[in-house]
């Protein structure tokens, strides 16, 4: 009984020893390399995702088309055609396989913000003509085209320039609200450069021919380039973003004012395939008159053709 005793002491003695030695894990110490680590307190937070352009397709092109008045007999062959052949011309970009597309579609591909097909045509009409609401208007609604009116603002009716012919605020404001767009082509409709003479129209109405320089001349650029915008804008409530060139004569101060005043683009009559690259502040458009059948027939030929 005794020594069973001693046995029994002497190993309770042993094991108190080694619980001696084993050190205990210090407050703060980190987990040894085979410890399971740690659940996060929650997801971890994910990097912000970077916005990117879509890739746009850059070797697409597109053509502008200008057009005036439509009428059944032509007596201005350069600024008239028949509705017969616009029609014509409408169905054979059709035929063709050519898309006509929104001018700000174009504008959106050149700001590598949207696709566009690889062969498009952008369809305008200069001026302000009755015709263009009347006739023109419904023959695009026939096709499912999208256009862009270009005005010069006092020869909508009502204005000093606006003659029996000329569309009024209330047949803009009916295509505003189903979806055209209207841009700016000047106040009076004349060349803007410096040093030309120019019909100014003086309180009352008198209109005074006369060669416009330094003071005088840049309030007169001023309210062709810009008032025209600004008047648009206010009688419209639209966004104007898009100026052609009266005549297609400017020079490097025009497209500077126009610039100023916020245009994001300016366009010409002289005809060229738009590119990817080509400049926002020189875009060529084809003038399609009566006497001149062949420029539209070349141009459609152009499409897809290298332009370099």
């Amino acid at each position: 009984m005794i020594f069973r005793f001693a046995i029994l002491s002497l190993l309770l003695a042993l094991d108190f020893s080694m619980c001696k030695r084993q050190p205990s894990a210090a407050p703060g110490s980190q987990p040894s390399s085979s410890s399971p680590a740690p659940s996060a307190a929650g997801p971890a937070a994910s990097a912000p995702s970077k916005i990117t352009k879509p890739v746009v397709d850059q070797t697409a092109q597109t053509l502008i088309f200008c057009y005036h008045r439509l009428v059944d007999k032509v007596r201005y062959p350069g600024t008239e055609i028949t509705p017969a052949a616009f029609e014509a011309q409408m169905k054979e970009l059709k035929d063709r396989g050519i898309t006509v597309i929104p001018m700000q579609d174009l504008l959106a591909w050149k700001r590598s913000e949207k696709n566009i097909p690889p062969r498009c045509a952008v369809i305008t009409f200069d001026d302000g003509w009755k015709s263009q609401y009347e006739v023109a208007w419904p023959i695009m609604k026939k096709f499912g085209y999208p256009f862009t009116m270009f005005l010069y603002c006092e020869g909508v009716a009502g204005g000093s320039l606006g003659g029996g012919q000329a569309i009024t605020w209330e047949q803009l404001a009916d295509m505003r609200d189903n979806g055209i767009d209207i841009e700016a082509h000047s106040a009076t409709h004349q060349d803007l450069r410096e040093g030309h003479t120019v019909m100014v129209i003086e309180p009352g109405g008198k209109r005074t021919k006369k060669k416009l320089t330094g003071a005088e001349y840049e309030q007169w650029l001023q309210n062709e380039v810009v008032g025209c915008k600004q008047l648009l804008e206010q009688r419209l409530g639209i966004k104007v973003n898009c100026f052609a060139v009266p005549f297609g004569n400017y020079n490097d101060h025009v497209k500077e004012v126009a610039r100023n005043a916020g245009y994001e683009a300016m366009f010409t009559v002289y005809g060229q395939p738009i590119t990817f690259t080509s400049p926002l502040n020189s875009l060529g458009r084809y003038a399609i008159e009566a006497n001149k059948p062949k420029v539209f027939a070349d141009a459609v030929k152009m499409i897809g053709a290298p332009t370099s």
